[in-house]
């Protein structure tokens, strides 16, 4: 009987996808406050958009890396 272990290779990709979260994660926020803090500058609503794209990725790369995460520990 073979036993379970850790795909390696997986675990790795979904740890990198975690880093781009972390990093996604500080830079969308930073953004929208930047953007909120300026609202007479004419790059106001560029950088809201970018910030909210920015914060909607990293929502997405969170996900999509604990669920790669997880397929390295538990799948077959």
């Amino acid at each position: 009987m073979e036993t379970k272990r850790t795909n390696k290779d997986v675990l790795v990709k979904g740890m990198k996808t975690m880093g781009i979260t972390a990093i996604l994660m500080f830079l969308g926020p930073t953004l929208v406050y930047v953007g909120l803090s300026n609202p007479d500058k004419p790059l106001y609503i560029p950088i809201l958009i970018a910030a909210a794209i920015i914060c909607i990725l990293a929502i997405y790369f969170a996900f999509k890396g604990l669920k790669t995460i997880m397929d390295s520990m538990f799948k077959k």
